[in-house]
């Protein structure tokens, strides 16, 4: 009589990392590029230049890969992208000016006023209709907006600068929205990989070509401002992307959107903890206004369930990508 051995235990599968943690250490990621970028300290054009150099070589292998799945994009999408690019490199051109006037923390609250321009651009070019959300929020933004500049109680002498890194902040928001406008209606999750790379490469160059206008590309700004700038570049243009990308699919958009907040919220934070910025308390409500503001924006009602019978889209009239789900809220 021969006894059977007992059954092999089986191994239970590791529980999948909860998608609101992925998403969580993708906006902190990112909320570090302006401190970063603060610490380099080199003009707008220099920066622009080497973090979107850096980020390419790592974005460029995502994006072959991506090529061996599904294809590459038509030329159409290439074109329409790399208009985006242009878009994104004026805003990275833009925020990095206003990060040098009026500190890391405060310019990125400033940049998170996009959340206004996109339905806006939505409603002007695609006739999508404006949330009743927006436009009760637009006073309150306004208002934190105002608090949140620094003009309100300062100096006749400091005003000045205050007033043009407010609004240099307030257009890279422009900017960076119609980059959202424009990615939203060409991109798809399966080529979310390749619209990125280009996306990058084009703000390279017309990034650095507005910077300019602050001082000269500096091809040897020293090994510690090499050092931070590679951090923002693969910190905010790679790994940051690529775990907000990862994770907010599989959230819904008013848990991603609220997730999403944690980027210029911990954007004011470090930048008090890391490198000694000091919000005046009525800054620090303005930037509590502007976040609220975004905040209820962004909330949208639950999407309606797939329909059976409803056909697969072209690429060119895709999915927008994650950012567009949670609001436009995310700064790469």
């Amino acid at each position: 009589m021969t006894i059977a051995a007992p059954p092999a235990p089986v191994k239970a599968a590791p529980a999948a990392l909860d998608a609101r943690w992925i998403a969580a250490a993708g906006a902190a990621s990112i909320s570090l590029t302006s401190v970063f970028t603060k610490l380099a300290d080199t003009s707008p054009a220099t920066a622009v230049f080497f973090r979107c150099l850096i980020a390419l070589p790592p974005l460029a292998l995502l994006m072959l890969l991506e090529f061996r799945r599904h294809g590459m994009p038509t030329r159409r999408v290439v074109a329409i992208q790399a208009v985006g690019g242009v878009m994104l490199g004026i805003d990275f051109a833009l925020w990095t000016q206003s990060i040098l006037m009026v500190g890391a923390g405060i310019a990125t609250i400033l940049n998170s006023a996009q959340v206004l321009v996109v339905p806006l651009l939505a409603w002007a070019f695609y006739r999508d209709r404006i949330p009743l959300r927006f436009v009760l929020a637009v006073p309150l933004m306004f208002i934190g907006i105002t608090l949140t500049s620094g003009l309100v109680g300062a100096a006749p002498a400091e005003g000045g600068g205050l007033l043009v890194g407010t609004l240099l902040g307030l257009a890279s928001g422009v900017a960076y929205a119609v980059y959202i406008i424009i990615v939203g209606r060409t991109s798809s999750r399966e080529r979310a990989n390749s619209q990125v790379f280009i996306s990058t490469a084009a703000a390279g160059i017309a990034g650095t070509a507005i910077g300019l206008l602050w001082g000269a590309v500096d091809f040897t700004p020293g090994w510690e401002a090499i050092g931070w700038l590679m951090v923002v570049g693969l910190s905010g243009q790679v790994l940051g992307w690529v775990l907000i990308g990862a994770a907010l699919p599989k959230l819904s958009p008013s848990v991603g959107s609220s997730l999403l907040l944690l980027q210029p919220v911990l954007a004011v934070f470090f930048a008090m903890v890391l490198i000694g910025e000091r919000p005046s308390p009525v800054q620090l409500l303005g930037c509590a206004i502007v976040v609220l503001g975004v905040w209820f924006v962004s909330q949208t009602a639950a999407p309606a369930p797939d329909r059976p019978d409803q056909p697969d889209l072209p690429v060119e009239m895709a999915e927008p990508p994650a950012a567009v789900h949670a609001g436009g809220s995310v700064k790469v």
